[in-house]
Parts: structure tokens; C-alpha cells; sequence
């Protein structure tokens, strides 16, 4: 299976940065997941369930997302997000603190088999920034675009001296990013083998898709109950 993608598309990083200051300058959340991390890794929304900047829970399983007051305010992002031709559930900025480490963990269903279209665009970074997904170190400079299996086991330390933010979008797949992806080499055919999954591996599956309580998750949970 296709662990990660790093796409053609590549933003100005100084733009990014020029909008990330923006965001600084406002209160940003701990992240909810606070058994995966030691240190600080902080979020705040661009888009929510809510619409709120301090609503930072992702997978809400809501029929729509508002975009956040942040967000009206950073128009090149704004423009980066319009170009990604899917539908987007919660976009957030996440920021890993020096010193911060997130344990070695997996969101299961979080990739791109399920449905789950995670897309990273790192807007400040350091040559210090250990990012491990399964048994791959990733290099992710400020600027590129990434699409990462989150259902791999991955950690990230952030061993430098400054904060590492990226832009963090949930999408669901469509057949844009379907043609996005085949692009960029995707094993549309590995895809079709993993499907054929065994009982129990299923209802795993089924398990924690049913933990993430989204339209897309339940499209799936169906799907694979028909092939129990």
C-alpha cells in the first residue's frame, strides 16, 4: 500500500508564514489527544464543526463545516484550500513545540483505502524535526504537500529550537483525488488486495470506523459488512 504521497503542488512558504503570524498571535488549544504527546502540540481551527477557532475535534461526523473567523483572514491559505476540488471536514493548524514529542501511535482508518484523505502543508519547520511513519523518515520542507497513511504507526520530535506548524486539511476522496492520486503513482490495484480482508481484521475496522461517527465512515461500515 501506497504510504504516503509528496504532490507536485508546492505554495510559497513565505506567504504561509506571513498568514501563520496572524494565527500566532491568537489563543491555540492542546491538542485532544493528550495520551499521544509529551510536551506541547497545539491546534487551533480554520474550519470546524462549530465554526469556532477553539473547536479543534476532528471526524465531528457533521453533515457541514463552517469555515472559522481565522480563516476570512488569511486569504492565500484560503486560496490553497479552494484549489483541493473535495469535499474538507475539520482544516486545522497544528504546531509541534521544541522539545514535543508525539508518541509512536496509529488513527485508524485515517488514510486513503478508508476514504480519508489527509493532506500536510508544512508552513514552518527545522532541519531537527523527526517525522516517522512505519520504518521511513519523511524530509517535510515548508511549502510542500503530503498525503501521509496515518493508519501506518508514525511519531514526530521535534528535537530544533523553533515551533513546526503545518496545515493540517481533512478531506474526503472524490474522483478529483482520485485522478490526483492515480497521478501520483497510488496502487489503486494494492488497494483492491487490502480490501479482501479477513473477518476479525474487519470488524476491527468497522469498530473504529464507528468510533469516528462520519458520513464517509458509515459508507464504509457498510461496504465492508457486505463482504463479512
Amino acid at each position: 500500500m501506497t504510504r504516503y504521497i509528496k504532490f507536485n503542488q508546492k505554495y510559497n512558504a513565505q506567504l504561509l508564514k506571513n498568514e501563520l503570524a496572524i494565527a500566532m498571535s491568537l489563543n491555540w488549544q492542546e491538542h485532544f489527544n493528550r495520551k499521544d504527546y509529551n510536551g506541547s502540540w497545539q491546534s487551533i481551527s480554520l474550519q470546524s464543526a462549530s465554526g469556532k477557532e477553539d473547536d479543534i475535534l476532528a471526524n465531528y461526523g457533521v453533515d457541514g463545516y463552517q469555515e472559522t473567523a481565522l480563516l476570512k483572514k488569511l486569504p492565500y491559505i484560503k486560496s490553497i484550500l479552494d484549489s483541493w476540488h473535495c469535499p474538507k471536514e475539520s482544516i486545522r493548524l497544528l504546531a509541534l513545540h521544541p522539545g514535543a514529542e508525539i508518541k509512536p501511535h496509529r488513527d485508524r482508518g485515517c488514510n486513503y483505502v478508508n476514504g480519508a484523505c489527509r493532506i500536510h502543508i508544512p508552513i514552518q519547520t527545522n532541519a531537527d524535526v523527526q517525522f516517522q511513519v512505519a520504518d521511513e523518515y519523511l524530509v517535510l520542507n515548508e511549502g510542500s504537500s503530503w498525503y501521509i497513511d496515518f493508519d501506518e504507526t508514525h511519531a514526530i520530535i521535534n528535537r530544533g529550537q523553533s515551533v513546526r506548524v503545518h496545515l493540517v486539511i481533512d478531506c474526503l476522496r472524490n474522483s478529483w483525488t482520485d485522478a490526483l492520486f492515480l497521478a501520483h503513482g497510488y496502487d489503486m490495484e494494492a488497494e483492491q488486495q487490502s480490501q479482501e480482508m479477513d473477518k476479525e481484521t474487519a470488524l476491527k475496522v468497522i469498530a473504529e470506523l464507528e468510533r469516528l461517527n462520519t458520513p464517509a465512515s458509515a459508507q464504509l461500515i457498510e461496504n465492508l459488512k457486505k463482504n463479512i
